[in-house]
């Protein structure tokens, strides 16, 4: 199990970028959140197996139809045992 912590830059909000993600850790079996940020970017928490987590850090570098991410950063953190995926609000 590795954990990481993800910060999503460009126009990733309101273009369904949250939801998209969710959908993609589910179907990837990634446990975490996502939430909008002040200063406009996406923060995710992410946990799963190795090569889960590499298929969507790449979905992230790409996002949702209508999103345009200039940035992704991807931290390495402490695990924290999530039990499924969440949008925060």
């Amino acid at each position: 199990m590795k954990s990481v912590s993800i910060t999503v830059t460009g126009k990733v909000q309101g273009v369904f970028f949250r939801a998209s993600a969710k959908d993609t850790a589910d179907r990837l079996s990634v446990k975490g959140s996502a939430q909008n940020m002040p200063d406009g970017s996406v923060y995710i928490e992410a946990e799963g197996d190795e090569e889960n987590l590499k298929q969507f850090i790449g979905w992230c570098q790409q996002g949702p139809p209508r999103a345009s991410v200039s940035n992704v950063n991807v931290v390495e953190a402490e695990p924290k045992s999530f039990q499924r995926f969440d949008i925060k609000r």
